[in-house]
């Protein structure tokens, strides 16, 4: 039934980076890479500005307890004021590690470097144990440490040193994942930070410290919260145009951007921009990342002139910064390529996205099975399938195919995405058996390794259900569309857009079987709500979930019903011509 179940519908549907954003967000695939919707950011060398230390007195703690490091790649890189030397924080030497922290009278300037060297000793071990898979001996140094500073602090001691420790071994711990620790530190850090005053030496690195881990907490509000207090610290210390705001002033803009709030994370990006303009100059590297950022936000936010701009300039300055072939030319040529496939410039995008990746693989930037170069190539091919290329689209999701079986092996759960992908460039070119052939493939893949009722699977057995529909064989499709439907309902509750989604392929294929044509027309009223619900009463999926209801409206003579849908529809089609500039 033509009318009802376009021949197209599951391949515009799978390929469809809109489709799948919403059934990653419900199914979520974290293991999954089908034609994802994700921006690719540059992705360049974080620098670093270390944490200066305060002298510590020990002998409040445990002896034989090592000392704290500091995680030196979290800041942006560059001379603290007042300190000679770079930014990276060096080990002790024979004569640091021989003097004693409890001589009162030794140098400030002395003493803390001698505990930025352990440290910085301390924590380049848990990066290494955990490097090793030594996970546990990791966890056992920082509770050691832990245990030690959290006698001083229930003693009385809460003071800048205290908070300096516990932020090491914060620090620590969220480079482990384990959160939960993390969560308590920073329970204690909290009350000991509110209670320091603003001139405290090394505060405002703290703070920072603090904004990063409660951003990965997900407590955005307390992030943003402690980064604008390191911003203004740092703002009466240097003014407001210091280079030193630029590491803050990302924080703010990352959480800005998770919290959906755009307009004020483009403001922030923006200031930082300019901020590095005024002090290193128009064409510095060190702008390409608050760029990238910049660009990927414009292009969520549907500015593509303005995403166009960004990534024009990046990749202009990647080129006077880096070699023609080195490959983060690559990489920003492979961002300037998403901002023309935005545009609607196919033909731009696909050079772009072919020079981008023959640079990346031919300077070895990144693994052939890097999961960035592995979405590189199925966006390529999704544009190359947009222009009516889909043979040399097919050509690169089979290389995507190969590649993964080369690293990973035939059975391993990321064939699937790859296998999916070809399973619906086969049904694009209408050849349904070959599409049939690779879904089969993936879902004897994912049984081996995936429940039976995991919400997960039912991506390929809702391919597989519309691929038989298409090969008339109808019965198979319907038992399948149907336990589709019982695992989605399970999972993500009866008025979900996976639900409903489902439920729109089983009225299609039930159509064609004839079954009560007054049941089908109360299923289509369902998926027409959850519709509704998701998508906004004038969108497009709405629009053609009415036509399907009108086709039964006048199919079954129920004339008082049929004419609102009329009137509604007919302005909906209106509106979406108006759109589309027919």
């Amino acid at each position: 039934m033509a009318s009802v179940f376009s021949s197209s519908t599951s391949a515009t549907l799978r390929m469809n980076p809109v489709y799948l954003k919403t059934q990653m967000d419900h199914l979520q695939f974290q293991k999954m890479f089908i034609c994802s919707c994700a921006q690719i950011s540059v992705p360049f060398p974080k620098c670093s500005r270390k944490l200066y230390m305060v002298p510590f007195n020990p002998s409040c703690g445990r002896r034989g307890v090592r000392s704290f490091a500091v995680d030196s790649s979290l800041e942006v890189g560059r001379r603290h004021p007042g300190r000679q030397g770079t930014s990276g924080v060096q080990g002790p030497n024979a004569s640091q590690r021989s003097k004693t922290l409890k001589d009162s009278s030794m140098d400030l300037d002395e003493s803390s470097n001698n505990l930025e060297g352990q440290l910085q000793e301390l924590f380049d071990e848990v990066k290494t144990l955990i490097k090793l898979g030594k996970e546990d001996d990791a966890k056992y140094l920082l509770q050691a440490n832990y245990e030690a500073v959290k006698e001083q602090v229930d003693s009385g001691a809460q003071a800048i040193k205290e908070a300096a420790v516990l932020d090491v071994i914060a620090l620590g711990y969220t480079a482990l994942g384990d959160f939960r620790t993390v969560e308590s530190l920073m329970d204690v850090l909290y009350k000991i930070v509110n209670g320091l005053k603003d001139d405290e030496l090394l505060l405002d690195s703290i703070l920072m410290h603090m904004g990063r881990i409660y951003a990965k907490l997900e407590k955005y509000e307390l992030s943003i919260g402690f980064y604008r207090r390191s911003l203004q610290i740092m703002e009466r210390k240097y003014g407001n145009d210091s280079s030193f705001l630029c590491t803050p002033l990302l924080g703010v803009a990352k959480v800005l951007v998770t919290m959906r709030r755009a307009t004020e994370a483009i403001e922030t990006y923006q200031r930082v921009i300019k901020i590095l303009e005024s002090s290193e100059g128009e064409d510095v590297k060190e702008l390409i990342v608050p760029l990238c950022a910049l660009g990927n936000l414009l292009i969520e936010e549907g500015r593509t002139l303005d995403a166009e701009s960004t990534f024009s300039r990046v990749l202009s300055i990647s080129l006077r910064s880096y070699e023609e072939k080195d490959g983060r030319v690559g990489m920003a040529m492979c961002s300037l390529a998403q901002v023309k496939s935005a545009k609607g410039d196919v033909n731009e995008a696909i050079d772009l996205y072919k020079r981008a990746i023959q640079i990346v693989r031919e300077s070895k930037y990144m693994a052939l099975d890097d999961k960035v170069m592995e979405k590189m190539r199925v966006d390529l091919a999704e544009l190359l399938h947009a222009a009516g290329r889909g043979g040399e689209g097919r050509a690169l999701l089979e290389e995507c195919l190969l590649i993964c079986e080369k690293f990973r092996g035939k059975d391993h759960p990321s064939m699937v995405p790859h296998l999916v992908n070809l399973a619906t460039s086969h049904s694009r070119s209408k050849n349904f058996a070959e599409a049939e052939r690779f879904l089969r493939i993936s879902l004897q893949i994912m049984t081996k390794t995936t429940p039976r009722d995991d919400p997960s699977i039912t991506l390929p057995m809702l391919d597989l259900a519309v691929t038989l529909y298409h090969l008339h064989r109808d019965e198979e499709a319907e038992k399948l569309a149907m336990d589709v439907l019982r695992i989605r309902k399970k999972a993500f509750g009866k008025e979900s857009i996976p639900v409903g989604e489902a439920l729109d392929c089983l009225v299609s294929i039930r159509s064609r079987l004839e079954r009560d044509e007054s049941k089908l027309l109360k299923q289509l009223k369902r998926v027409l709500k959850i519709q509704e619900k998701a998508f906004g009463h004038e969108s497009k999926e709405v629009m053609e979930t009415l036509i399907k209801i009108l086709h039964y409206l006048d199919k079954l003579g129920m004339k008082n019903e049929k004419y609102p849908v009329q009137r509604r529809l007919s302005i909906l089609i209106n509106k979406h011509k108006e759109m589309v500039g027919y």
